[in-house]
């Protein structure tokens, strides 16, 4: 019943969709919500006990989902062989970083690894750069997403300067780190007279923008490594599977819908693109592990 749920079908229309169970038990609107809660419950609950020790995580994305007035923050991994995996997740948003800092913590307790070196990609939120910091340590390298980032800076710009300024940074992006990231400096000194706040957003975190780069991978090997776009996809398939839950009357109940909608996204997960190519990631993460650990200590 969950499933069918998940896939749209009213509660009001289960009688028609199971005919037999419905001859048989009945299946009221109250008698699917209660079967529906109790199933939810335990996706949750599996969700939460997933252990992680024998997987060797190389990309780890970060990103939040709304759902009606909440936020529930998502970590999805990818292995070495380019496999996607639900890691857990939180209610909050990913400017709050105790919730932030809760997930990774729990991630960590659950196996994930804080001593192997591995690639984070998030939106760019600064309470997540922190929490990252704070559990994992300053070895690992962090990815802000390029997408997040033009639509930031976009949000201060007049209309007429959007396109521009989006092509100029698009632009940048595909420049080797150092000539990059100074062609974005330049730009964000020209906004900066007219429009402060739109340089401000330009530079901040700007250095994070280019850190695949500084990994030395190819970027047309690496598309799928500086932007948030692998876990904006599960994103889609929770808004899609709970667009029938119309009142999320408290945090747990958009926990148990998420995790549900999660679960049932990841059934149909395919390897990550450019997953032939992990190998190259893997060995720039590998051979700097024990110089990072000293320059951390």
């Amino acid at each position: 019943m969950l499933e069918i749920l998940l896939r749209g079908v009213s509660t009001r229309h289960y009688r028609a969709v199971l005919p037999e169970m419905a001859e048989t038990v009945g299946v009221s609107r109250s008698t699917v919500s209660c079967e529906t809660l109790e199933a939810s419950e335990e996706q949750l609950r599996q969700l939460g006990e997933r252990r992680f020790d024998d997987v060797d995580l190389l990309i780890i994305y970060v990103d939040g989902v709304i759902l009606g007035e909440h936020h529930v923050l998502v970590a999805v991994g990818v292995d070495a062989e380019g496999h996607k995996h639900v890691l857990g997740l939180a209610e909050g948003a990913s400017e709050n970083q105790g919730v932030v800092k809760g997930l990774l913590e729990a991630l960590a307790r659950r196996g994930v690894n804080t001593e192997r070196r591995r690639l984070f990609v998030i939106d760019g939120s600064k309470a997540l750069r922190a929490a990252i910091t704070a559990v994992f340590g300053k070895a690992h390298p962090v990815q802000r997403c390029r997408n997040h980032k033009i639509e930031n800076v976009m949000s201060y710009l007049p209309d007429d300067l959007k396109d521009q300024t989006r092509a100029l940074m698009r632009a940048a992006f595909r420049l080797p780190a150092r000539e990059g990231a100074a062609k974005l400096e330049k730009q964000a000194e020209w906004l900066e007279r007219e429009y402060p706040s739109g340089a401000a957003s330009l530079r901040e975190g700007l250095e994070e923008m280019f850190t695949v780069c500084r990994l030395q991978i190819l970027l047309s090997l690496a598309r799928c490594w500086v932007t948030t776009n692998v876990i904006e996809s599960p994103h889609s398939g929770v808004r899609l599977r709970t667009r029938r839950v119309c009142r999320c009357r408290n945090g747990q109940m958009v926990l148990r819908w998420a995790a549900a909608a999660l679960l049932e996204t990841e059934k149909n997960f395919r390897k990550i693109m450019g997953y032939r190519d992990l190998w190259m990631l893997k060995a720039a993460l590998d051979p700097n592990t024990a110089s990072a650990k000293q320059e951390e200590a």
